[in-house]
């Protein structure tokens, strides 16, 4: 029986056939999770944070996304107090309200009551954030 060499058409079928499940299995998430938030729409008061550690690990997460969950930058700025102590808080509460246009800073109106925006704000304005 003669040696079966690996060439490289080989390899490469085979690199192929895994890229393309890798690209199939994802593909399938994303529809699986696109068709679970299109069947409930995120609404303001969805997130229920009450205590203040509890909205602190929603901006470490939500916002941390972005911001780097140590707050100190990623694809958006930083939301430290030294980095925010040049913003009034209302200007604070526009940006996390109505976005940033032509950034990839999204609006949370709509997603966060008035009254979640203003404490986030606050806390961000402050430092306090746990």
């Amino acid at each position: 029986m003669p040696d079966r060499q690996v060439g490289p058409n080989l390899l490469s079928t085979y690199h192929h056939g895994k890229r393309t499940m890798y690209l199939f299995a994802l593909s399938l998430l994303v529809g699986v999770a696109g068709s679970m938030f299109a069947s409930h729409p995120v609404q303001a008061g969805d997130f229920d944070f009450t205590t203040h550690s509890e909205m602190s690990e929603f901006v470490r997460q939500d916002c941390g996304a972005c911001h780097g969950l140590t707050l100190k930058g990623g694809l958006g700025k930083p939301l430290l107090k030294e980095n925010l102590e040049h913003f009034d808080l209302e200007t604070i509460e526009m940006v996390i309200e109505d976005g940033i246009p032509d950034t990839a800073m999204p609006p949370w109106r709509g997603v966060l009551t008035q009254d979640q925006i203003k404490r986030i704000a606050k806390a961000l304005k402050e430092g306090n954030i746990e």
